[in-house]
Parts: C-alpha cells; structure tokens; sequence
C-alpha cells in the first residue's frame, strides 16, 4: 500500500499534495478535502428564470412556481408574469407599440363587459386601471345622453390600443342572447389585440359559448387578485 509523504514533505500545497502516492488522488480537482463531485446519473441542475413566484398555464395564474419578467416592465416594478403569460401577451405589446408611434391620440384600452356587472365588477376593473393611469373607454362614462349607444361603441373599439373583456357568467349569458356584448366581442375577435379576463367563469364556461375568445391566452381572477390583474394590463399598454 502507498505510504503518505505528508510526514517527511508535508501537504502545504495542492501540488505538493498531488504528488502524493496515497492521497493524489483526492486532490486532482483543486479541492483539498473532497475529490471531484459525483452526481446520480438522474440528476439535473436545477433551473431558475428571472422575477419572484409566479404561476403558470393557460391562463396565467399563480401556480407555479416559474416567473418571468417582460422586456416591457420597467425597472424596479414588482408585478410578476408567468412564461406562458409572457408569451401570450409579447404580440399584443408589439401591437400596442406600433399604435402608440402611429395613433398616439388612442385611448390605452377598450372594456367590453356584460351590462349586469357595470356596477360591480366591471367598475372595480375600470377604477384600478384608472388609478395606474390607463385610459378607458368604458360605456358608463363614455356613452352621453342621446347619442347611439351603438355608433359610440363603435368608436370606442375604433379608438382603443387594445381591447378587455372582463368574462362573467352574466357575459356569459348576454353572449348566448348575441346582445351588444355579442357585437363588441365580434370587432374585437378580429384583430390581435385582444385580452379575455376571467373573473368568476373558467376557460370551459367560455369555451362553451365562444371557442374563439377562449382560443385566446388571457388572465384569470381565480389565480390572481382583480389587482395584480390590473397592474399586468398597465404595464401592457404603457409606453
């Protein structure tokens, strides 16, 4: 057997170490206590994205543990997006960039909702993206007395970077009815600027009635606050 040569030369050096017939062995990968690390042919290194916790799937909600951080968030901003929520909302972005250069005069987003919620829900929505400085079309403040609830919708959705639907069981049932809800939804379905929101409804429910909205990545209150909701919207039109 080897004998060490630490008691006559000493170990004072990995190289002087490494030289050693008995303990040479254990010193070849610049560690003087361990030799080189041995991993389970199973193991994999784990992996880490950017931002805090955040959730993951369809529609974006607060399940996983994965985040990620948009190129347009801006520094120092404490809003978290999954990876399946950033890449559902990078092609709306792109679009709201090129209507902010050409049309900057735009309204930020248009919200389609169900009558029944213009109290409640709706209004809540309404009033957290105002309070971030986002501006709104939305039928109870927009609409005058006298004028063609119609013709004004229509210039709403003509006017907006973006289009919101807050998606409810009371939109729900004003889609089965093809009401102005169903109007609206039809405009908006035609372009790529459009952002479903679930708020008491599953992509189910929606799929049920329309398969076209549900087709579309959106956000989801059941996985997140109305107020991180919110602050994802803001950053998503500001420029």
């Amino acid at each position: 057997m080897a004998k060490c040569t630490a008691p006559v030369y000493g170990h004072r050096s990995d190289s002087a170490a490494a030289d050693c017939p008995a303990c040479g062995g254990r010193f070849r990968y610049g560690s003087r206590y361990s030799s080189a690390p041995s991993y389970p042919t199973s193991y994999s290194p784990p992996s880490y994205s950017s931002g805090g916790s955040g959730g993951g799937g369809r529609s974006g909600g607060g399940r996983s543990s994965s985040s990620s951080r948009p190129r347009w968030s801006r520094g120092g901003s404490t809003v978290i997006y999954t990876p399946a929520q950033v890449r559902a909302l990078t092609p709306i972005r792109e679009k709201v960039e090129v209507l902010a250069e050409r049309q900057p005069e735009l309204w930020d987003a248009f919200l389609c909702h169900a009558w029944d919620d213009r109290q409640d829900s709706a209004k809540e929505l309404h009033e957290l993206l105002a309070t971030q400085g986002v501006s709104v079309w939305f039928s109870q403040q927009n609409v005058s007395l006298g004028v063609p609830l119609m013709r004004a919708i229509d210039k709403g959705l003509a006017n907006s970077k973006v289009g919101i639907v807050l998606v409810t069981p009371a939109l729900l049932n004003r889609l089965r009815a093809e009401g102005i809800a169903d109007k609206e939804l039809a405009v908006l379905l035609r372009g790529e600027r459009l952002v479903p929101i679930l708020h008491g409804a599953s992509f189910e429910d929606l799929n049920d009635v329309s398969p076209m909205l549900a087709s579309r990545s959106g956000l989801s209150t059941s996985e997140e606050s109305m107020a991180q909701v919110a602050a994802k919207l803001a950053e998503l039109v500001a420029v």
